[in-house]
């Protein structure tokens, strides 16, 4: 059920990141999660969400990329309704060492062979702008060498504010080839890549996919959790406890609305997403946190409901905190 096609990519409404969760990978992965993971993928497949997010860094040190090595392992498995319709996603990070167009290339080539076919979507993870802007350029020309070369079917960008994606825009048309997407950190409580840099706008005239990484905020957005607690453990906890506190009447709009339409809180948070008009990528662990991504689909807030949720997230004493590699 894509909404378009661009180029050889067709792009579904919604993206299932099931390895959206990055370096949770690193901290709690076990090898019996393996089998619970492969239902998710194929419920989601099932059910026509057919892009899957990942990224080279997602599963580093012992692991080994192991989070491509199982998308790739899972989607060859699969046999099912939308099967053709399977998009594998990956960002290719900026590390520092990766400073030419080969070593570009040579991270695109390692992440197909764990994938075990071509990259469907090939992403630059982060803009290298605040740090080390002239990365970016042998970066991009990496990515582009991959797409003509056949090794990759299209090209996204990840963390670009509007300056440095009009440059990349122009380095990309020099070559005619397009740039197909862009993800930013987007949520009820991250409103500023569209906001304050009007991302949605620019790309809207550009034809490029806006995508929304982090649509539940953590897990904020959730419903599940209160400002009396009990709280995630470690650093998540203790962000929870300064933002819960001060988000409350974004969290009663959504409760409410949840409840009028008899849905949960995270399918109103992602649905919200989607009327925006951006591709949501939300996480998913579990069978169960799959089938509540997954009603988010087949209906759309109505224009009062979209007022009173943005109404509310202006009304909220604090937000999210930008990713340091959103550039402007």
């Amino acid at each position: 059920m894509p909404l378009s096609s661009l180029t050889s990519l067709s792009l579904p409404p919604m993206g299932c990141g099931t390895w959206a969760w990055g370096n949770r990978l690193l901290w709690g992965y076990n090898p019996a999660m393996d089998d619970e993971l492969q239902r998710v993928f194929n419920a989601c497949v099932a059910r026509g969400v057919t892009l899957f997010d990942s990224g080279d860094s997602y599963g580093t040190g012992r692991l080994k990329g192991r989070s491509e090595t199982l998308l790739g392992q899972f989607a060859s498995a699969y046999a099912g309704p939308n099967q053709d319709q399977i998009c594998l996603a990956t960002k290719l990070a900026a590390y520092p060492w990766r400073i030419t167009r080969r070593s570009v290339r040579q991270a695109g080539a390692a992440s197909a062979q764990r994938l075990g076919r071509p990259i469907d979507l090939a992403q630059m993870h982060w803009s290298t702008a605040n740090y080390a802007p002239w990365q970016e350029g042998p970066f991009l020309e990496g990515l582009m060498d991959l797409y003509e070369q056949g090794q990759i079917k299209g090209i996204g960008l990840s963390n670009f504010g509007p300056k440095r994606l009009k440059l990349a825009h122009q380095r990309f048309q020099a070559r005619g080839i397009p740039i197909l997407t862009l993800q930013v950190q987007y949520s009820l409580l991250s409103t500023y890549p569209i906001v304050d840099l009007g991302l949605k706008d620019l790309c809207d005239d550009l034809g490029i996919r806006l995508m929304a990484y982090s649509p539940l905020a953590l897990g904020l957005l959730t419903g599940k959790y209160s400002a009396e607690g009990p709280f995630p453990p470690g650093l998540r906890g203790g962000l929870f406890r300064q933002l819960l506190p001060k988000i409350q009447p974004l969290q009663q709009t959504l409760g409410d609305i949840a409840a009028q339409r008899q849905k949960t809180s995270a399918q109103v948070a992602l649905n919200w997403c989607m009327a925006k008009g951006t591709i949501p990528i939300p996480g998913a662990k579990s069978l169960a946190q799959a089938e509540q991504n997954l009603g988010a689909l087949g209906w759309m807030l109505d224009a009062g409901e979209i007022d009173a949720l943005d109404q509310a997230s202006r009304r909220s004493e604090k937000s999210m905190v930008q990713n340091i590699f959103q550039s402007r």
